[in-house]
């Protein structure tokens, strides 16, 4: 299983921005800083700003922060925003045609709750290097 690079790029992103937290930065400086394309970056953003985990203001001196403290924004929120529901199969999800009544489901059942857990165990602010 691999998460794509909306994961990756919308991670990085919101680690910029926990890093300066609560203060604000315009999208071509954080383009800039992590080597991500300005019209990428403004789609994980606005997926982002639309999902509370992001603000921005307008203007000349405007830009986006965190809509929270990084120590309360668990990075499954982040991931599940820009990848959508944290499931390794169908059935993880309770989706599958057999009703999760065939021999496998439980793996992918199991694995998905603690890829889940994981992420959500760890916070915005722990990524935040000194």
């Amino acid at each position: 299983m691999q998460f794509s690079t909306r994961a990756e790029y919308g991670l990085k992103a919101m680690v910029n921005l926990a890093k300066c937290y609560p203060e604000q930065k315009n999208i071509k400086t954080i383009s800039k800083e992590e080597g991500i394309s300005v019209k990428y970056l403004e789609r994980l953003v606005n997926a982002l700003r639309k999902n509370n985990l992001v603000k921005s203001q307008l203007g000349k001196s405007g830009g986006y922060t965190l809509a929270k403290n990084p120590k309360l924004i668990k990075v499954g929120e982040i991931i599940e925003v820009l990848e959508g529901s944290i499931s390794p199969m169908k059935c993880a999800e309770k989706k599958c045609v057999l009703n999760c009544n065939c021999a496998s489901s439980l793996v992918w059942m199991k694995l998905g709750g603690q890829i889940r857990k994981t992420l959500y165990g760890i916070r915005l602010s722990e990524l935040i290097k000194n």
